[in-house]
């Protein structure tokens, strides 16, 4: 068969370990993952009551345009219904945008490491990627303008970054984007948005009609709690939607999830809510860090990476015996890490004790 020979060289995307596989595996009854940085509290109530009452046929299709999932997102983000895509999960789009804009005579430029998603389809793609290390977690944004140049096509940010949890400041934003060529798109992927406190952290939505070349990526997956529906969204001028609504496969939002989203995002107090026990969450991260030594980079979302000076796969492995599932740093682009969710307080409290007993079984 006639394979691309970049599709013959990648990996299939790695997600977390399952909490059945670990159960089966290890044998162990209580399993708790903080791998995926999936919302410890689930989906609000409003949301659980409208998914147990669902009574559509399941042999109707989906609306291909998400028509009321749309009016919703648009009313409450105050931008145009048309000035909207949605996807199945942020992934989706950004796979619909690499489908759109690059092939082999272009270049995409984005940091590293960040969410890997970025290169994956680049390199489905064939395009030349030009990766910029970050600096102290965050992008070099000023490097990364120096590699843009004529065949740049896309340029991924992604605030706060996965997997460091460091943000994007609004002033550095618009320095970096009156600097960008108007024919480059800018994809500003803010996927941990809802988790964000942080002062000077833009609300990029309202930089689409300044910046026309710019997308805002956001999804139902994370703070919603939906992860399991798949539901995400770009923002970005009519034009721009114009030109990838093309790309984006028919009935590629289902039904149950257009309304689950739909009802999560007019329970911003659930939001609220949640947002506060993350800020809370971190507080304990950060405490266990400070007292053991360990260097970490303040997080902006609802996940830490703490630097362990070991093997990150050690210390995946000795947590997931113990009945916890993390992130090892090996896969993220830092081996002596572990990204560790930000569970329930029981949750956080019970996993650093175990981090305790790697410290403690390190020194003896």
């Amino acid at each position: 068969m006639k394979w691309k020979d970049a599709v013959l060289s990648l990996k299939p995307y790695q997600p977390g370990k399952s909490i059945q596989e670990v159960q089966k595996q290890y044998g162990l009854e209580s399993i708790t993952k903080l791998a995926s940085n999936e919302n410890p509290s689930g989906c609000s109530e409003t949301v659980k009551e409208v998914i147990s009452s669902f009574n559509e046929s399941y042999a109707i299709y989906p609306d291909g345009y998400a028509t009321m999932l749309r009016q919703a997102v648009s009313s409450y983000l105050g931008v145009k219904e048309t000035e909207l895509i949605f996807g199945n999960g942020t992934d989706e789009i950004i796979q619909v945008i690499s489908r759109s804009l690059l092939t082999s005579n272009w270049n995409t430029v984005m940091a590293t490491p960040s969410f890997s998603q970025y290169r994956h389809n680049a390199v489905i793609e064939g395009a030349e990627i030009r990766e910029v290390e970050l600096v102290g977690g965050a992008h070099n944004l000023p490097r990364m303008l120096e590699e843009i140049d004529e065949n740049t096509a896309v340029v991924w940010l992604c605030t706060p970054n996965n997997p460091t949890g460091v943000y994007i400041t609004e002033a550095e934003l618009i320095s970096f984007l009156k600097e960008v060529p108007k024919d480059v798109l800018v994809v500003i992927d803010e996927a941990y948005f809802e988790y964000v406190d942080a002062a000077d952290y833009p609300d990029s939505t309202k930089l689409i009609e300044t910046y026309k070349n710019i997308i805002v990526l956001r999804t139902f997956s994370k703070i919603y709690g939906l992860a399991s529906l798949r539901v995400g969204y770009g923002v970005a001028n009519e034009e721009i939607i114009q030109k990838l609504e093309p790309a984006r496969a028919p009935f590629n939002t289902n039904t149950l999830a257009q309304l689950a989203a739909m009802t999560a995002i007019s329970d911003q107090e659930f939001i609220a809510e949640c947002k506060l026990e993350n800020r809370k969450g971190l507080q304990q991260y950060y405490r266990f860090c400070e007292e053991e030594g360990l260097s970490y980079y303040p997080s902006q979302g609802n996940f830490i990476l703490i630097d362990f000076q070991a093997d990150g796969d050690e210390v995946f492995q000795f947590l997931l015996e113990r009945g916890f599932i993390v992130r090892s740093g090996q896969a993220l682009g830092f081996p002596t890490s572990v990204r560790v969710t930000v569970g329930s307080a029981e949750q956080n409290k019970g996993i650093i004790e175990i981090m305790k007993e790697y410290l403690a079984s390190k020194k003896s």
